[in-house]
């Protein structure tokens, strides 16, 4: 019988490969996937490391699940456990996109807990020292019916600007880049601006200023809806980044760089309008600072650039090493 030799024994470069799962796995993480794991973790940790109270056990164990159903996921799909063509890509979105998006509903009961003081006072200051006045205060002088409906109509349009972006893009996208810059830009705004709200926490010139405010602002139905959305799933303390400054422009810079290709070529100047009134719309309705508004251009800003370079990076990297894709497509699976 003859017998290969060869076989018996294993070269130096094949005992280096990382056959073993747990390091096939590692090399199959993404950029994003370690951002969304560092993030869930400091969240997790934190709400672990406040006082006892019952905010603090629930938020604990809120974002404790979100980890863990994140690290499932990964195992599952990175791991190749879960193969399915609709399941593992779907599965995979609600654990990286998903979880951040939740964790904001989450952060009402979490941020007073972490920084119970608010910075309201220095933030005023600051905005007087470098700007000379405060937009909030200033345009109380044109509050009126029509420009609080004016204002309030885009501040909740948000969501829907966010819903056409990231509903489409998540999931019917079939450019590997143009899927990996929009979610990395975005994970990287939500994952910078939530923590960063623990660590500068205010209410805003709405309360804060409320002495040097004399007009209210009028009663309407987008004024409403917005003054109603805010009071039940808003963290309240969420101020500095202001992400409803942050989000739009990042989705107006990265419609721009695609305005090559439909539909960005006809949505990018719609993208950039609502972007402008959004951000305006943030100090008219008093909610924010110029200062929130600034770090929120920044934040935006560099989450753009970062998701450009990564995303060609990762990209290079994983057809380099033949792994699997940066973000599982859905495939039409088989009966």
């Amino acid at each position: 019988m003859a017998i290969d030799h060869q076989s018996l024994y294993l070269t130096r470069a094949d005992a280096t490969e990382p056959t073993g799962f747990v390091r096939r796995m590692l090399r199959e993480l993404t950029g994003h996937d370690w951002l969304v794991f560092v993030f869930l973790v400091i969240l997790t940790a934190v709400a672990l490391r406040c006082e006892p109270s019952h905010d603090q056990r629930v938020s604990a164990i809120r974002m404790g699940s979100l980890l863990a159903f994140m690290v499932v996921t990964l195992v599952l799909v990175r791991g190749g456990l879960l193969k399915h063509g609709f399941w593992a890509p779907l599965m995979y979105r609600f654990a990286l996109y998903g979880t951040v998006q939740l964790s904001y509903f989450f952060l009402a009961r979490l941020l007073p807990l972490v920084n119970p003081t608010t910075v309201d006072y220095p933030l005023y200051q600051l905005d007087l020292r470098l700007f000379g006045f405060e937009p909030a205060v200033a345009m109380d002088a044109i509050v009126t019916p029509v420009t609080t409906e004016w204002f309030a109509f885009f501040y909740f349009g948000y969501f829907f600007l966010l819903a056409i972006h990231v509903i489409p893009i998540l999931l019917f996208s079939r450019s590997a880049r143009q899927l990996g810059e929009f979610a990395l830009g975005m994970l990287v705004v939500f994952c910078v601006g939530h923590v960063v709200y623990m660590l500068v926490p205010g209410y805003g010139p709405y309360l804060a200023l409320s002495d040097q405010l004399t007009n209210p602002l009028p009663h309407g139905m987008w004024r409403d809806l917005v003054m109603a959305t805010v009071a039940s799933g808003g963290s309240q303390m969420d101020i500095f980044p202001s992400l409803h400054t942050a989000a739009p422009t990042f989705l107006a810079l990265f419609s721009f760089r695609h305005r090559d290709k439909l539909p960005f070529k006809a949505s990018w100047p719609v993208t950039t309008f609502c972007a402008v009134n959004i951000v305006g719309a943030t100090m008219f309705l008093r909610w924010h600072y110029v200062i929130d508004v600034i770090a929120g251009l920044v934040l935006a800003t560099v989450a753009y650039l970062v998701s450009v370079r990564v995303t060609a990076w990762e990209l290079e990297r994983r057809a380099a090493a033949g792994l699997s894709e940066s973000w599982p497509r859905f495939r039409r699976t088989k009966a």
